[in-house]
């Protein structure tokens, strides 16, 4: 089971390796592509035999539903498909209408997306109350030579720290008035959040840092609204705090 780009620091894999070890153990290759999506990277094409999406994010699109979808090869689809019957689990009609709905503007809005967290990485890795940003679109980014060969765009989640630390990062937050500060992301709202007190506040604080997620660690998911709005407001948010 892989990762498009994990969580949080945005780091992006070797997948083909990961392919490659899985069929050559007999397993299935299978992998998470919510933060990539379909519009920037298709797994079928390097091999997976198994994509999964929370398709409550950019599948969705607008913070209004809560799905999965599993995309691969037909004979995997049908005994999952069969297994999923037996035990009901499936989208009520509604939920289905809003998922449609939202599958026709994927690609505009993911590409719109994949513009503007290009434009904010780049402005954040200039600012100097910033000391690091994680994207893989950044030629700074360990893993851009990979994503740039993989990924038709780099998407639209980055994360990144501020001089100041903890204090700092929750008084950014505080003084952003367009993104939204909740745990969620790819949705038609930019989303803020610090990791340390929502998806991996259960992890304790030593291993977390030992995997390189500080206590000051932003993470923001970029929305759809105008990149010249966003970026005026991350820089009065910076120069607020």
């Amino acid at each position: 089971m892989s990762e498009t780009i994990s969580n949080r620091l945005m780091r992006v894999a070797d997948l083909r390796a990961a392919v490659s070890f899985a069929h050559a153990h007999g397993l299935i290759a299978i992998i998470d592509n919510t933060f990539a999506s379909p519009i920037n990277f298709r797994p079928a094409e390097a091999g997976f035999d198994l994509s999964i999406h929370s398709a409550t994010k950019y599948l969705g699109g607008h913070s209004d539903i809560v799905a999965g979808a599993i995309i691969g090869r037909a004979d995997l689809i049908s005994r999952i498909g069969r297994t999923a019957a037996h035990l009901g689990g499936s989208l009520d009609p509604h939920a289905c209408f809003l998922m449609h709905r939202g599958m026709k503007t994927l690609g505009v809005r993911v590409r719109h997306q994949n513009q503007t967290a290009g434009a904010v990485a780049r402005f954040l890795t200039d600012h100097p109350k910033v000391t690091r940003v994680n994207y893989p679109g950044l030629e700074s980014h360990p893993d851009h030579a990979r994503a740039r060969e993989l990924f038709d765009g780099c998407g639209g989640m980055l994360s990144f720290e501020l001089r100041g630390g903890v204090g700092a990062a929750d008084a950014f937050i505080a003084n952003l008035t367009l993104p939204i500060s909740a745990p969620s992301l790819g949705g038609v709202e930019s989303l803020v959040t610090r990791p340390a007190t929502t998806s991996h506040s259960g992890m304790p604080r030593e291993e977390r840092e030992r995997a390189g997620i500080s206590d000051g660690l932003i993470r923001l998911s970029v929305g759809l609204e105008t990149a010249d709005d966003l970026l005026e407001d991350i820089a009065a948010a910076l120069a607020a705090c």
